[in-house]
């Protein structure tokens, strides 16, 4: 996945989840935070951030923030949409014959549905779900940032369609270098760890998608 444009900043502060202040060339621009997570380890005035314009007619802000340095020297992508589509890319590259984004099931959206035949002949269905980490501490990703009671709602979806016969999988796209596990962050949502400690019981497979980011890309390694 890649920006097809992308500019470099320094971070000044953050008024609200949606945007923040930023330096641009020495020019205070107000642009849109891609992410409405959190992010305080990251987010820490005087930063490296990156910028795209997207150019869309009648847009508030100029800039969408996408990408930042974080205190350690790793490069992080927090543009929440980028999970998404680069899972999509790297699907379609796979095995499946057919790949359906935001399919609804049960009383959720969840992000794909995907088939493919098997050696015997058996069609394999099968629902994923997606979460993007972008928080990190030692070299382990932690998820959520945030509580998320939309993400609970998705696991336990997942465990009711691997119940119903569907192949099931909840995957974190890792938006850093360097991480290759995530873990549930217990201390934000205890409910998130528990829902995906029942998914891992239930046969739902985890997957820790490990990527590299530069500051105009996002691609999945692993």
């Amino acid at each position: 996945m890649k920006y097809s444009n992308i500019t470099q900043a320094v971070f000044i502060r953050r008024p609200n989840r949606f945007i923040a202040e930023v330096e641009v060339n020495g020019v205070k621009e107000i642009v849109h935070v891609k992410n409405t997570g959190r992010c305080k380890e990251l987010l820490i005035p005087g930063c490296e951030v990156w910028l795209t314009s997207p150019g869309t007619p009648g847009r508030k802000t100029k800039y969408d923030l996408v990408a930042v340095r974080k205190s350690t020297g790793v490069l992080f992508n927090i543009d929440s949409q980028a999970p998404n589509k680069v899972v999509k890319e790297w699907l379609e590259t796979g095995t499946y014959t057919k790949v359906v984004p935001e399919y609804t099931y049960g009383d959720s959206r969840l992000d794909f549905y995907m088939e493919r035949t098997e050696e015997d002949g058996r069609k394999d269905k099968c629902l994923m779900e997606v979460k993007g980490c972008t928080l990190e501490y030692d070299g382990i990703g932690y998820f959520p940032d945030a509580p998320t009671e939309r993400g609970v709602k998705h696991i336990r979806e997942l465990i009711r369609a691997k119940s119903e016969g569907y192949s099931a999988s909840l995957a974190f796209v890792i938006q850093m270098d360097g991480v290759s596990e995530v873990r549930p962050n217990i201390d934000t949502h205890p409910e998130f760890g528990t829902a995906m400690s029942d998914a891992k019981k239930a046969g739902v497979e985890i997957l820790f998608l490990k990527c590299h980011v530069e500051p105009d890309s996002l691609e999945i390694t692993c």
